[in-house]
């Protein structure tokens, strides 16, 4: 069976209190919607315990390893040893814990040609990308090494008749469901804020990363973390409600598909347990004028295609104004068509890298026509190569009748709109069940800001589309999902703000 994208193997749990661990039931419903292909599997015994996480090159679709899943006794003792590990960890003085994480930024560094080449294999990400995606993950743990002392400290509060202190704690032993997408990255924002705090972790990695998922486990356990402090697991979707439901677990951190933040969330929801959801994304980019209009088109286009456009926050919908909108659809096709072709991931002059797999590719491909077929216009690409390879894609005359206008598009593809104005640009952006991210393009600060304050989305980015820096808070609204990583903010989620009364 193929696996999901980007966390998306958890969707569809069912909506009932979880069985025990080894006592799931015969069905299991995985709805891969947005990121991910959509069927339902029926899944019998033998095919239960023949699961298992795979390394496939997606650039060929050659199978090199395959993992077994945990079994249910081997999670039930990765549950022990986290909740073990949490009685130590927080007691830790918080320096020390910082040195840790310090180090693992050291380490982090110095693998990062190592780390890279597993993710190329794994997924498919360009080995330059590869090294890019380490140097945030050294960013995000040196940040929260320096700042989360600061960050964590006791707040002195004025109050009536007296004072008092919030005091900063952890609350236990944490679950994390990350996606492949950005096998390093997501790990990263979850764990070094957590690991500062206090808080112990129990890390379920997307089940075509395993070899990501060692190599992460291996550099934080060199770096000084206990070994009962992080640890990682090879589970099944079947076995995530359990885990949640197990008292010592006392959150879940999610990044994934919107059907797979639904039914984790309702997990957590009915065992009164802390969630952070990162799900889906289709951010619009309003371009609004421009100075230097190839520049823009240069910038719109490595924004939408960085990571084959697999990226949760990259600009899926591109609105221009009227004015430049012919002008700027022809330079962005042929741009997107000439430089961005199909090649090798491990060779560094490559721009465009297959799918992470197989299935991936054909779900994005199948958009792409169902698109066509609706009566949206394909300017370039569309097609279909060996392995998981898709050409770079630009689609116009997509209306609201049609699936592309709200659904996200999981990959080399943009989606162009023609806006007649700044209110029309606005409102387009606005229509979506999304609330991610957003960028506005343009000359006048005052005109951008004004776009800012109007556009629903949980990031707005000025001249620039996207991205992550360790210090920024990340996250969306709407069915983007709930919850801050990153900056102070992503320190403060799995917190338990004690207040003191003196």
């Amino acid at each position: 069976m193929e696996r999901g994208r980007r966390g998306g193997e958890i969707c569809g749990l069912d909506h009932t209190r979880p069985p025990a661990l080894g006592q799931e039931s015969a069905t299991l419903r995985y709805l891969y919607t947005g990121y991910c292909m959509q069927y339902d599997v029926e899944e019998d015994t033998d095919r239960r315990e023949t699961a298992m996480y795979t390394v496939t090159d997606p650039a060929t679709g050659q199978l090199i390893e395959e993992i077994d899943n945990a079994t249910d006794e081997e999670v039930r003792a990765a549950i022990e040893r986290v909740g073990r590990g949490y009685r130590t960890w927080r007691d830790r003085p918080v320096a020390e814990r910082s040195a840790i994480v310090a180090r693992a930024a050291d380490l982090f560094e110095e693998r990062a040609d190592e780390l890279a080449a597993i993710m190329t294999l794994e997924m498919g990400k360009r080995i330059n990308e590869g090294r890019g995606e380490v140097g945030i993950v050294v960013d995000i743990f040196r940040y929260y090494a320096e700042r989360g002392p600061d960050l964590i400290a006791d707040q002195p509060l004025a109050i009536r008749g007296g004072s008092a202190v919030i005091r900063k704690e952890p609350i236990g032993a944490l679950l994390g469901v990350m996606p492949w997408n950005f096998p390093c990255y997501q790990v990263a924002r979850f764990v070094a804020p957590n690991l500062v705090l206090g808080n112990t972790i129990l890390l379920k990695h997307a089940s075509i990363c395993p070899r990501s998922a060692l190599a992460i486990e291996k550099i934080l356990h060199e770096a000084g973390v206990p070994g009962d402090v992080y640890v990682n697991i090879f589970a099944s979707s079947r076995q995530v409600p359990s885990v949640l439901a197990d008292p010592r677990i006392q959150g879940v951190s999610l990044t994934g598909s919107e059907q797979a933040g639904i039914s984790v969330a309702a997990e957590a929801g009915r065992n009164l347990k802390r969630c952070v959801l990162e799900l889906g994304g289709a951010d619009p980019l309003l371009v609004l004028d421009t100075a230097d209009l190839d520049e823009t088109v240069q910038a719109v286009a490595t924004a939408r295609m960085r990571n084959c456009g697999q990226s949760c926050n990259a600009p899926k919908r591109i609105i221009v104004q009227s004015d430049l909108y012919a002008e700027f659809v022809d330079r962005f096709t042929k741009r997107v068509a000439d430089y961005y072709v199909p090649g090798d991931p491990s060779d560094p002059a490559v721009k465009l890298p297959p799918l992470a797999s197989v299935a991936a590719a054909d779900e994005v491909a199948a958009q792409v026509a169902r698109a066509v077929e609706q009566g949206a216009t394909l300017r370039t690409g569309g097609r279909r190569g060996e392995g998981a390879y898709l050409e770079a894609t630009v689609l116009t005359d997509v209306t609201p009748e049609m699936d592309a206008y709200r659904e996200e598009i999981f990959g080399p593809v943009a989606v162009l709109f023609r806006a007649e104005s700044d209110d029309h640009a606005i409102e387009i952006a606005n229509d979506s069940p999304f609330g991610l991210g957003a960028a506005v393009f343009g000359t006048d600060p005052v005109r951008l800001r004004r776009a800012a304050d109007r556009l629903e989305a949980g990031m707005v980015y000025f001249n620039k589309s996207g991205g992550s820096q360790a210090d920024l808070p990340f996250g969306g609204i709407k069915r983007s999902g709930m919850g801050r990583e990153l900056g102070p903010a992503g320190i403060e989620e799995f917190m338990n703000q004690k207040s003191i009364r003196l």
